[in-house]
């Protein structure tokens, strides 16, 4: 059996992790990633409470326990990264960067110098030794989140609970008794938990109000906050006082103007082609045969890559793909790869 640096993060999934791990034998170190503990006006940063937990579960366990501190990593490669984006009128995903940078770059290092064979989390995914593998419980597979990180990790990564079904790691932590078992999942920004994204960026980012304008008759119909805060399909949260649905179809950075349209088959709203960026594709794959997620938990669909190009073709229209966001790309149950929509 092995040494394995497992990431704890307080919550049920790690925890159970954690258990498994040692119930097959391995010599398991939990490990709790500091990456984030600025409290924001309002928001309560939940780290302290998050360790607490963490640090129950391994003692609980009788598990080695160590903190590793990546909080000045943290600031200058995920939220750095990520103000940047929204500032250039994109949408980024956090998670995926922290993931990428932080928790199978960092942590991985870190674990393998303190002398690691191999490492683990509480994400659901699994591997065959070599690929990327999505996870038993569709409806929380977290693939999507992992498609960036190296290929050269995947075969020392183990997923314990990449297999089961999330009712049933639930009923397990109750089973062996472990106090966070009923522990709600942590919701927002994936690193100052329940804040949402609006709040955190106003404590980063300059704004100022524009004008929100329908996109086919160019008519002011009300004022919004800072067109950073929108995103390409977004429909709750505009203050219009119209009465009727509108939804976001463009935005203007340089004239701060977001442009909003009631034709759900705007052209602006499906396209059948897009472009990526910063692609990433591990092993060899048909890239006329893939399938593609274009957000978390969004249905597969049928697609094919052209990597010289970066285009990525549909086999049907999409709505609301969005700047900054990624297309995670699939042969099979193999997550291979993927890209940043430009």
């Amino acid at each position: 059996m092995s040494k394995v640096f497992l990431g704890m993060s307080g919550g049920v999934d790690s925890a159970v992790s954690a258990y498994l791990l040692r119930e097959a034998g391995h010599e398991v170190i939990g490990v709790y990633m500091k990456n984030w503990s600025k409290n924001l006006p309002g928001m309560k940063c939940p780290w302290a409470e998050d360790l607490a937990d963490a640090k129950r579960t391994a003692v609980k366990l009788g598990l080695d326990f160590r903190v590793f501190d990546f909080e000045t990593e943290y600031k200058q490669k995920v939220v750095d990264y990520m103000i940047a984006e929204y500032k250039k009128g994109n949408t980024p995903n956090p998670d995926i960067m922290c993931n990428q940078e932080i928790k199978f770059k960092l942590f991985a290092e870190m674990a393998f110098e303190q002398g690691a064979e191999m490492i683990a989390t509480g994400h659901y995914a699994q591997t065959d030794g070599k690929n990327l593998l999505r996870a038993v419980d569709e409806n929380k597979d977290q693939t999507y989140f992992l498609y960036r990180i190296s290929e050269d990790i995947i075969p020392k990564c183990i997923f314990p609970v990449g297999g089961m079904e999330k009712p049933a790691v639930k009923k397990l932590a109750e089973e062996v008794g472990l106090a966070v078992a009923h522990k709600s999942e942590s919701m927002g920004v994936c690193f100052v938990g329940e804040a949402n994204m609006k709040d955190f960026l106003g404590e980063f980012v300059e704004t100022k109000p524009g004008e929100i304008r329908e996109l086919e008759t160019n008519k002011k119909l009300g004022m919004h906050d800072g067109a950073i805060f929108y995103t390409l399909g977004q429909r709750h949260g505009l203050g219009l006082k119209t009465g009727l649905p509108y939804y976001v179809v463009k935005k203007d950075m340089d004239q701060n103007i977001v442009y909003v349209s009631q034709n759900l088959n705007s052209l602006s709203l499906w396209k059948k082609e897009i472009k990526l960026k910063d692609i990433i594709i591990r092993g060899e794959h048909d890239l006329s045969k893939l399938q593609a997620r274009i957000r978390h938990r969004a249905p597969l669909v049928n697609a094919s890559l052209d990597k010289e190009s970066g285009i990525l073709t549909f086999a049907e229209e999409q709505k609301s793909l969005t700047p900054g966001q990624s297309v995670v790309l699939y042969d099979g149950d193999i997550c291979v790869g993927g890209g940043i929509i430009d």
